[in-house]
């Protein structure tokens, strides 16, 4: 289950408004490649936190009740869209670093520091720490 050590971590060192960010549609033979980024508030506490972890794990019905219940929550919550031409295009890796971008970039406030799933984005200008099978460990990114 994921936690929130590497937000607290991050706290500690004064970070208040953390995104996390992963994608989904990278395996996928066709179609987009989609990101989320968000921000939580620091302190979540609802009954419903032990069912978050990783969307691949998650019935369709179970990813739609987390997704409203995250939604209530969240102070932010950022989407970005890549398709399938830029990905064929450009390669995945590109085209999810730019989805991911997309969803940084829509997120009111903006973050401080960002926790993505695996990867680093070198072209966002923010203290980022990338965590591999983070969408497994850490709570923002799931």
């Amino acid at each position: 289950m994921p936690s929130f050590i590497e937000e607290e971590l991050l706290a500690a060192e004064g970070y208040q408004l953390i995104a996390g960010v992963d994608e989904a549609g990278r395996g996928a033979l066709a179609g987009p490649v989609v990101a989320a980024a968000v921000i939580l508030p620091r302190q979540v506490s609802a009954s419903w936190l032990a069912e978050v972890k990783d969307s691949k794990q998650l019935t369709p019905a179970r990813r739609q009740l987390l997704f409203h219940r995250i939604h209530e929550i969240a102070i932010s919550i950022g989407i970005g869209l890549v398709p399938h031409q830029l990905i064929d295009a450009h390669g995945i890796i590109k085209a999810t670093r730019l989805a991911m971008k997309q969803a940084i970039e829509q997120l009111s406030p903006l973050p401080q520091t960002l926790l993505i799933d695996y990867m680093r984005l070198p072209e966002v200008g923010l203290p980022q720490k990338g965590i591999i099978k983070g969408d497994n460990l850490c709570f923002s990114i799931a």
